[in-house]
C-alpha cells in the first residue's frame, strides 16, 4: 500500500499544481490527485515486472548462445540460476500480478531498452557475480538475490530514475517509496507460496484513502484562514516573500492538525519538516519547523484544534 509519507507529498504536489494554475477547479485538482496516487500503484507492478523481465533477458541470452556455430563452453554448459530463480518463478505466475498486468495492458514493452541497460550492469554487480558463483543454492539464497536488487541495486541505477522521470511527471521521486512496497511484497514470498500470494493493496484501508483526499480537499477549502495563521507568526516576513512551497507544507501540516484528531501533533509536523528538506529549498526545513512551532503554540492555546485518542500523544507534556 501506499504510504502514508508519500499520500502526504502525493498532496503537496497536486496542491502545488492548483496553485500555480490558479483556475479554481477542486474537481479537476482532486482527479489529478487520484490519477497521481494510482500512477504510484502502476510504477509498484512496474518494478514487479521489471525483476521478471531482467529473468527473460538472462534466458535469451543464454538461448543466443546455445544458437551459435561455435559455441563457447559457457554458451554450451550456460549458468541458468537466476533465469531459474525460484521467487521470480513465483512471480511469474502470480495471479494478481497477472490479472493487473492484462487489466492495466502494462509490460516493458514501453521502454526495451531499459530492461537491457540495467542487466548488462547487473551481471558486473559484485552481489550478483557472488550469487552466481556460490555453491550454496536454494530458495533462501533466490530470495536473497532479488531482495538485493530490489533494496541495492535499483535504487543505485541513475539510468532507471532518469527513464522513470522521463516516462511519466507522476513518478518523480516515487521510486524510494515504492521499492519498499516491493521489498515487503517479497518478504511474504516462502518456498511452498502458490500463486495466490496476494500483493500490496493500493490503500492500507479505507482511512487512508479517506485521509489524502480529505487532507487536500480541506487544505484548498482552507487556504484563505490558514495563510492567515501563518502570516500572524512570520514575523518581518509577508506570506508573499515566502516560496510558494514552503507555505502550502505549512497549509498541508496545519490541515492535518486540524482535521485528524487521531495524528498526534508531533507525528504531524515531523512529517513535514522531513518533506521540507527534499521538496523546498535547503533552508526551508528549519523555517518551516520554527514557524509551525509558533502556529502550533497559537492554536494551541485558542483551542483551535482538537485531539483524541493516540492523537493526544504528546499533549499533556506541552
Amino acid at each position: 500500500m501506499i504510504s502514508r509519507r508519500l499520500l502526504r507529498i502525493k498532496a503537496l504536489i497536486c496542491l502545488y499544481a492548483f496553485n500555480r494554475r490558479n483556475d479554481g477547479d477542486l474537481v479537476r485538482a482532486e482527479k489529478e490527485l487520484v490519477f497521481s496516487i494510482n500512477k504510484s500503484y502502476e510504477l509498484y507492478h512496474y518494478i514487479i515486472l521489471l525483476i521478471i523481465e531482467l529473468a527473460d533477458i538472462a534466458c535469451n541470452k543464454i538461448e543466443l548462445g546455445l544458437r551459435k556455430k561455435i559455441p563457447t563452453p559457457e554458451d554450451i554448459n550456460p549458468n541458468k540460476r537466476f533465469v531459474e530463480n525460484k521467487l521470480i518463478q513465483q512471480l511469474r505466475n502470480n495471479l494478481a500480478l497477472r490479472k493487473y498486468r492484462e487489466t492495466n495492458r502494462i509490460s516493458w514493452v514501453i521502454n526495451p531498452q531499459l530492461p537491457k541497460i540495467l542487466y548488462n550492469q547487473l551481471t558486473k554487480w559484485d552481489t550478483y557475480i557472488n550469487y552466481m558463483n556460490s555453491e550454496k543454492s536454494g530458495y533462501s539464497e533466490d530470495k536473497k538475490i532479488i531482495l538485493k536488487l530490489v533494496t541495492d541495486f535499483l535504487p543505485a541505477s541513475e539510468d532507471l530514475y532518469a527513464a522513470f522521470e522521463e516516462q511519466s511527471i507522476y513518478w518523480n521521486g516515487d521510486l524510494e517509496y515504492i521499492t519498499v512496497m516491493v521489498e515487503k511484497t517479497l518478504r511474504r514470498f516462502k518456498a511452498n507460496s502458490g500463486s495466490e500470494v496476494p500483493l500490496m493493496p493500493l490503500f492500507k484501508n479505507e482511512e487512508d484513502e479517506y485521509f489524502v483526499k480529505h487532507l487536500f480537499r480541506k487544505a484548498v477549502l482552507n487556504s484563505g484562514q490558514n495563510i492567515e495563521l501563518i502570516e500572524r507568526n512570520t514575523t518581518n516576513w509577508e506570506v508573499e516573500r515566502i516560496a510558494l512551497m514552503d507555505t502550502l507544507v505549512m497549509q498541508l501540516a496545519i490541515t492535518e492538525i486540524t482535521e485528524f484528531e487521531e495524528i498526534p501533533v508531533k507525528v504531524t509536523l515531523n512529517e513535514y519538516i522531513e518533506i521540507a528538506k527534499d521538496y523546498c529549498t535547503s533552508k526551508s526545513s528549519k523555517f518551516v519547523n520554527g514557524i509551525l512551532d509558533k502556529i502550533v503554540k497559537e492554536m494551541r492555546e485558542k483551542g483551535l484544534y482538537k485531539k483524541s485518542g493516540r492523537g493526544l500523544l504528546g499533549e499533556t507534556e506541552e
